[in-house]
């Protein structure tokens, strides 16, 4: 995109980029605590598959993220 002058603007603002960082962060970090669990036999069942991390704090720490980038791409300027 470009201005008057004929200058190569950014869509988003520096601001904008660092909120979407962070975003990005949180969601992979949902992500991460969401893996493993898994039995090494697979004759036998792991219980650890369903404790709190993995079914309650790594989905809310994804949805929260997708908060972060949704605010992150509506945020406006101070211009």
């Amino acid at each position: 995109m470009k201005d008057k002058k004929g200058n190569e603007k950014f869509l988003f603002e520096k601001k904008n980029y660092m909120i979407m960082i962070v975003g990005l962060a949180i969601i992979a970090l949902g992500f991460i605590l969401m893996a493993g669990g898994g039995s090494d036999d697979p004759n036998v069942f792991n219980e650890e598959i369903y404790n709190f991390r993995r079914i309650r704090l790594a989905p809310t720490l994804v949805i929260l993220g997708l908060g972060v980038q949704i605010y992150a791409i509506l945020a406006k300027s101070k211009k």
